[in-house]
């Protein structure tokens, strides 16, 4: 059954809000057809972009993808290189596709290991975008959860010193808007591929309620048919948030 014959199933008025995605398996791709690894970066990309043409076909509100972790820099420096080297060039040549179909990209996590001409760059090309509202498309660059966290409270005991806050009034509301996805929903969903079951440090304060789905499917090979898959299991679920079922 094709993803066109998928999405006939879905319930339009239970979407997920906010899906996020770890997209694992790029190097076990690539591996499997004998090429480099760098190579199967390459072809994750093609896997992204059909992961936004749905969600924007679907009506998905959020979506954000896990692109570069804060781990990631462990890697070799080849690696890490074409990584963000790749990360930029598609930006750049998405930003006006992107922009055609009202996606609003913006890449969260730290600045800091980056350079000032990339973040600059990222933000110039980003811009020219934030006027849609179809679909909010969060790239996690130099993303680490704890460290999301860690930054979140340094902002929060300067702004205290300050006066600006009282800690002895701090809630989840405001601990929400000191972190990368202020003004944003918590993820509903969270998928991930290649058939590993942990969240590697992605959305940790965020996912304390999300629903998580994984396949064992390789990043490269995510298709559109999948991700409809995984909204129709989203929505055969009961989200209780903490409360007794009533039964």
């Amino acid at each position: 059954m094709d993803y066109k014959e998928l999405i006939l199933k879905l319930d339009q008025t239970a979407l997920p809000r906010h899906v996020a995605v770890i997209m694992d398996g790029n190097g076990r791709w690539a591996r499997l057809h004998r090429m480099q690894r760098l190579k199967g970066h390459k072809k994750g990309v093609e896997a992204v972009r059909k992961l936004v043409e749905v969600s924007v076909e679907v009506g998905i509100k959020y979506l954000t993808i896990y692109a570069f972790s804060t781990e990631n820099w462990r890697r070799s420096k080849l690696e890490v290189n074409y990584l963000l080297k790749l990360i930029m060039d598609s930006l750049v040549n998405e930003i006006e596709e992107l922009d055609r179909n009202g996606v609003n990209i913006r890449f969260i996590g730290s600045r800091k290991e980056l350079s000032d001409s990339y973040n600059h760059r990222v933000i110039d090309v980003c811009r020219k975008s934030w006027h849609n509202d179809r679909l909010y498309l969060n790239v996690a660059m130099n993303y680490g959860g704890r460290r999301e966290i860690l930054e979140a409270v340094q902002a929060i005991c300067q702004d205290a010193q300050a006066g600006k806050i009282d800690l002895s009034m701090l809630s989840d509301e405001i601990m929400n808007d000191y972190l990368y996805t202020a003004g944003m929903p918590d993820p509903d969903l969270i998928i991930r591929t290649s058939g590993e079951l942990r969240l590697s440090n992605f959305l940790v304060w965020q996912s304390a309620y999300s629903e998580y789905w994984f396949t064992e499917i390789l990043w490269p090979d995510f298709d559109k048919a999948e991700f409809i898959r995984a909204l129709l299991d989203y929505q055969n679920r009961e989200r209780r948030f903490g409360a007794r079922w009533k039964g």
